[in-house]
């Protein structure tokens, strides 16, 4: 029994990846490694966002904090709206601190007092980055009136 070699198939059959297939190729995969590239920057800008808001949460939560260690009386709680840079983390902050007497309905003045703390961070990058953390709170006196505060 003879065995016959497999005869080769001539150069003209045989091809491979033409100029144009390998461009086509290269341009969807740049298509997907731009698309990629440019949802790494967003979720990057992103981030450094939530950031500079926890920060100003912490901020504000320390401001807070200052209020609520002083007597209702005390001069800081004194019907104003004040504003103020404050450094924390190495970043600057703009606080502004707004304190407002409440009113009954019919006018009459409760011993009660609202206090609005803005805190709006002044770092660098896009605009929606530097959101504002806003806490509000009230604030009553331990002596006799409408709203009562017992020990």
């Amino acid at each position: 029994m003879k065995t016959q070699t497999p005869k080769h198939k001539s150069t003209s059959d045989e091809r491979g990846f033409t100029l144009i297939e390998t461009t086509i190729a290269l341009l969807v995969m740049l298509v997907g490694a731009l698309a990629c590239a440019s949802l790494f920057v967003f979720s990057v800008q992103n981030n450094v966002g939530g950031s500079e808001r926890a920060l100003a949460m912490a901020v504000a939560q320390q401001e807070l904090e200052q209020i609520r260690s002083v007597k209702y009386d005390d001069s800081t709680l004194n019907v104003a709206t004040t504003t103020a840079t404050v450094i924390s983390g190495g970043r600057n902050y703009t606080v502004q601190r707004a304190v407002t007497s409440e009113t009954n309905t019919d006018g009459s003045a409760k011993q009660l007092k609202r206090i609005t703390i803005t805190v709006t961070p002044q770092s660098a990058g896009p605009i929606w980055t530097r959101t504002s953390v806003v806490l509000v709170t009230l604030r009553s006196t331990l002596s006799s009136g409408s709203y009562l505060v017992s020990q």
